[in-house]
């Protein structure tokens, strides 16, 4: 049959053929997909416009390259799933004033560049708080993601992480491809919330969706103390959300308690639903509305969820309970709501009324634990403490007392905390704006918070890692750029109405901001 074959077919012809067939077997052989190249970047920040000490480079944790992968559940999950992770630059400050314009535009700057310099990129994983906000712009969030798609175009997908305090405008929202937030309040889903964001990209990515944001602004403001996802009405909302995202078409649901303390047009709650494409999108605005509805009909049971009192009530009240322990949070000078956490008053109440057994953690005075160190352990010290950043509403005390503890500077944590004994008052000094937020954090400074019956902490709610172990909590509604009270701080920029500011609003799901 070759025979054959070769004597009526030219030599030229077979050659052809064999090419083509070469041709055809290639085409049909199974074709390898490409690495999926992700780009990661972040810059986290919760501002508080009410306190005047801007937040600069220096108060920033900034981790670039390998460095941003360490120890990440998400970038675990990334190079497992065999995609290439290019890090940039993840810059993360606690709570504080506003961010200065020098210092984020030098942060916007670096991952410009990196973005420049990182060829194809197929998804961006934004690691965002989303209550940032930078002296001279309007909404710098927004601006950050304008200037990646100004360098990337629309085609590339982008998702972003949030804290559930954030402000988000629809703007911004409708800049991004897909987001999700957290669902605890307290916090307890950090890593969970970035894995689950990274997940959302991957799966878009790979499926080729095009997802889109179903957004609104619900006019409420409030603390996030009135926020707990634990408790009616959020429990029930929140603990709908991965319902939501089960949903044919549909990939994730957020609920956005907002920032109070950042005086700008997007403070406030706001939902997003997030469609797979375009043609699933009237089935989240479906779900959008139902959930909008269901937090506005509900908005006067947003409230908080542990007796509160004035420093004299809320003394008195520790005092007399039978409890062996009480809390009390000094939740004007919150300092994770970024607040000064220099305010003295509560202290000064707890000297004046001559109370033992306390513990306030703690009041940040750099000078003072410098001079703790001077002095030496076991020796006694005379100063003046606090009133140096908040001098609005706080004021320096006069102390005397005895040098009990001094840590070694820790340079990772940038921490050098001091303990002084005040006739049976232990005051811890801090050189940062450390927030004690677990039984971890006393034990850093060789301290068990049950071992006293009053314990001073400058947060607002506790967090969970205290609401295990305290046997009893009281919120002390002190003044302070985290003040409670927020229907009586001076907002100039919050779009108006909004409940409980305008307690008398009428409000429907037509209404969008």
């Amino acid at each position: 049959m070759q025979n054959f074959l070769s004597s009526i077919i030219p030599v030229t012809s077979r050659v052809c053929l064999s090419l083509v067939c070469l041709f055809i077997f290639f085409s049909c052989a199974r074709k390898e997909p490409e690495t999926l190249r992700i780009l990661t970047a972040g810059i986290r920040h919760e501002s508080n416009t009410f306190n005047p000490v801007l937040t600069t480079t220096k108060d920033f944790v900034i981790k670039r390259g390998s460095a941003v992968l360490e120890d990440e559940e998400w970038a675990e999950y990334l190079q497992n799933e065999g995609i290439e992770v290019i890090p940039t630059m993840h810059a993360d400050a606690g709570p504080y004033g506003v961010v200065a314009r020098d210092t984020y535009e030098s942060l916007r700057s670096e991952i410009i560049s990196k973005i420049r310099q990182a060829g194809k990129i197929d998804g961006i994983y934004l690691d965002m708080h989303g209550a940032l906000h930078v002296e001279g712009y309007p909404d710098a969030q927004l601006d950050l993601i304008q200037s990646i798609r100004k360098e990337l175009g629309d085609g590339v997908l982008i998702c972003g992480s949030f804290d559930l305090h954030g402000n988000m405008s629809s703007e911004f929202v409708q800049s991004l491809n897909l987001l999700t937030a957290y669902r605890t309040a307290p916090h307890v889903d950090g890593p969970q919330t970035r894995l689950r964001a990274v997940k959302l990209l991957v799966n878009a990515l790979r499926n080729q969706w095009k997802p889109v944001v179903a957004h609104v602004n619900v006019p409420i403001l409030i603390p996030g103390e009135k926020g707990i996802t634990a408790v009616e009405p959020l429990k029930s909302l929140y603990g709908h959300l991965p319902d939501i995202a089960m949903q044919e078409g549909l990939l994730d649901a957020s609920i956005f308690v907002g920032m109070p303390w950042t005086d700008v047009p997007r403070a406030g709650m706001s939902i997003q639903v997030v469609a797979q494409d375009k043609s699933y999108l009237t089935t989240a605005q479906n779900e959008l509305r139902r959930l909008a509805t269901q937090l506005w009909d509900k908005r006067q049971m947003l409230q908080f969820d542990v007796p509160t009192d004035n420093i004299r009530g809320a003394v008195e009240t520790a005092l007399k309970s039978e409890e062996s322990t009480v809390f009390i949070t000094d939740s004007g000078d919150n300092t994770t709501a970024g607040a000064a956490g220099d305010n003295t008053l509560v202290l000064e109440y707890l000297i004046s009324q001559g109370v033992r057994n306390a513990i306030v953690a703690g009041i940040v005075d750099p000078e003072a634990v410098r001079y703790c160190d001077e002095v030496g352990v076991g020796n006694e010290v005379s100063i003046t403490i606090g009133g140096k950043i908040d001098t609005v509403f706080g004021k320096s005390l006069e102390i005397r007392g005895i040098v009990k503890m001094v840590s070694s500077y820790d340079s990772l944590t940038r921490r050098k905390p001091a303990v002084v004994e005040l006739d049976g008052i232990d005051l811890v000094l801090l050189t940062d704006r450390r927030s004690f937020i677990s039984p971890q954090d006393f034990e850093e400074v060789g301290l068990n918070p049950l071992d006293y019956k009053i314990v001073v902490v400058k947060l607002g709610y506790l967090f969970q890692g205290l609401r295990d172990i305290a046997p009893m909590a009281i919120m002390a509604l002190t003044p302070g750029f985290a003040n409670q009270a927020i229907e009586g701080l001076p907002y100039q920029h919050v779009n108006r109405p909004i409940y409980p500011l305008d307690e008398d609003m009428q409000w429907d799901f037509t209404i969008i901001y």
